[in-house]
């Protein structure tokens, strides 16, 4: 049963399905029954006319994830290969910071993609196991090596290294606002008390998840000026 909100990605591979509708009616209905019961919200819906092999080409499933991140919703799609038949495609999905469920495939979400992820973590360190091993085996053989070449950060390093992850973050949340508030001013929204309330009509949160006053659409803009 699904809940909370929920921004639909609808893709078609032709200009001619995406004019005739072809393929979104099944899309959408399989979203819609996926969706049946609970208490959900549908906050948008965004159609990609795109081959399914150009991962390089989506604005609209970045716009899609873009909403997603600005409303807190979930993005969902009817079928899995909707978005990809590429596993570091989903990766990339992933890393967005947005949840996403596939109709067809509920357990499909970012918890599975998570668990990939640990599989291949988990060669990696195979990998780099077998390695030392190796190394250690040259090594009581009387193989030469290379010294040491590992670094760790001095502590005011790994500090400064956070704060810079944090802040980069924080500044693509605001971009991310900054598009709401082009849209709200587009739709005819004037004043920063105007645009906050656009934003808030829209189902956009704060970055702590609360509603927008003026005072802090003035710092979004500031900051990306």
């Amino acid at each position: 049963m699904a809940n909370g909100k929920h921004v639909a990605y609808y893709r078609v591979s032709t200009a001619k399905q995406g004019r005739s509708g072809l393929g979104l009616d099944a899309q959408r209905a399989a979203v819609t029954a996926y969706l049946n019961g609970g208490s959900w919200e549908l906050t948008g819906e965004v159609t990609e006319v795109e081959s399914g092999k150009r991962d390089d080409n989506r604005p609209q499933l970045l716009e899609a994830l873009r909403l997603c991140r600005a409303t807190g919703a979930t993005l969902i799609v009817a079928k899995l290969d909707r978005l990809s038949r590429d596993a570091a495609f989903l990766m990339q999905l992933k890393n967005s910071g947005a949840q996403f469920v596939a109709a067809d495939m509920p357990g499909a979400n970012t918890f599975t993609v998570g668990v990939m992820a640990l599989v291949a973590q988990q060669e990696r360190e195979a990998i780099s196991a077998r390695t030392k091993a190796a190394l250690a085996a040259a090594k009581a053989r009387g193989v030469t090596l290379g010294g040491h070449r590992g670094h760790v950060l001095p502590h005011h390093r790994a500090a400064a290294l956070s704060a810079a992850v944090r802040s980069n973050a924080s500044q693509a949340s605001a971009r991310d606002v900054r598009v709401s508030i082009e849209q709200a001013r587009a739709n005819g929204a004037v004043s920063l008390r105007e645009i906050a309330s656009a934003l808030n009509q829209a189902g956009i949160t704060t970055p702590r998840g609360g509603q927008w006053q003026a005072s802090q659409v003035k710092r979004v803009i500031e900051a990306t000026a």
